[in-house]
């Protein structure tokens, strides 16, 4: 089922920023993998996904036959790129058929494979299409994107996540942040309050569970901060640096010396900047 929940909702409330009033947003949304290249353009969005790389193929395979993506408006083939009409009675109920026929069938392949001893980074592409996908995604700028997206145009499965994702946005009450306080998505205003002598405890660890996307570990136990950060060095410790988790913590630009823009964001400073920027002076 596609769906999108506001994780962490900030706006700048300083009025000596400026870009005050200036609002930042991080979601959580799941819809249909073979959209993911479709929302994959909007380069205004810092985003993480889950990774049929990294998920085990029994577990997929399970999805697949128990629940697979399929699609929510079955359209009459007719020229162009949308479908006005849909299938209706029994050309409806077969192509529905033959889709959950043709999950199996991927899911059959997929485990034929496995069981040859290939990798998962291998067998997990064959049942692609029929796979749901939860990711994160934080921006300042949504206007194009519902623009787009929000759109009888568009395609079916990413009007509805669109759909989703301005519903939640509109039902969300932004937090008021002043200079040095920070957009940190999963991290609880419980945990925020603890006393540390690492300046960035909190950005790391949000990271961290961005790159999951989850407060949880895959396994579906809680971490503790030790996890936490021990995947956040394993992400910005690495060579060559993985870094995309690190774009979703922002703080409110301080002047125009800052800049106007950071990475993808207006009037929030990039975690990812601040981290590559302390990186390049250790360097020199």
């Amino acid at each position: 089922m596609i769906s999108a929940k506001v994780i962490e909702d900030s706006v700048i409330d300083d009025k000596g920023a400026m870009y005050y009033g200036k609002r930042i947003a991080t979601l959580e949304i799941k819809f249909h993998r073979f959209i993911l290249p479709e929302f994959n353009t909007h380069r205004v969005f810092s985003r993480n996904f889950s990774s049929s790389r990294a998920i085990p193929t029994k577990k997929l395979l399970e999805q697949v036959r128990t629940n697979p993506a399929i699609p929510i408006h079955w359209g009459k083939n007719e020229a162009g790129m949308q479908a006005n009409q849909e299938l209706e009675g029994l050309a409806l109920a077969e192509a529905q058929k033959q889709w959950k026929f043709a999950a199996i069938d991927a899911a059959d392949n997929a485990e034929r494979l496995s069981n040859l001893g290939a990798h998962k980074q291998i067998v997990n592409r064959i049942i692609e299409p029929f796979l749901w996908v939860t990711g994160i995604v934080t921006s300042t700028e949504w206007d194009n994107w519902f623009e787009l997206r929000d759109h009888p145009d568009a395609q079916p499965e990413i009007h509805e996540l669109a759909r989703c994702m301005r519903t939640a946005l509109n039902s969300s009450l932004p937090t008021k942040l002043k200079f040095n306080e920070w957009h940190l998505p999963y991290v609880k205003p419980s945990e925020r309050i603890t006393e540390t002598s690492d300046r960035m405890l909190w950005q790391k660890v949000s990271a961290a569970r961005c790159c999951r996307v989850s407060y949880l570990k895959h396994d579906g136990t809680a971490p503790n901060i030790e996890d936490d950060l021990a995947l956040f060095d394993r992400l910005a410790g690495a060579v060559p640096l993985h870094a995309s988790p690190l774009e979703h913590q922002a703080t409110p630009c301080v002047s125009f010396l800052d800049g106007a823009e950071s990475g993808n964001f207006k009037g929030w400073v990039q975690y990812r900047k601040i981290w590559e920027n302390e990186l390049y002076e250790k360097e020199i």
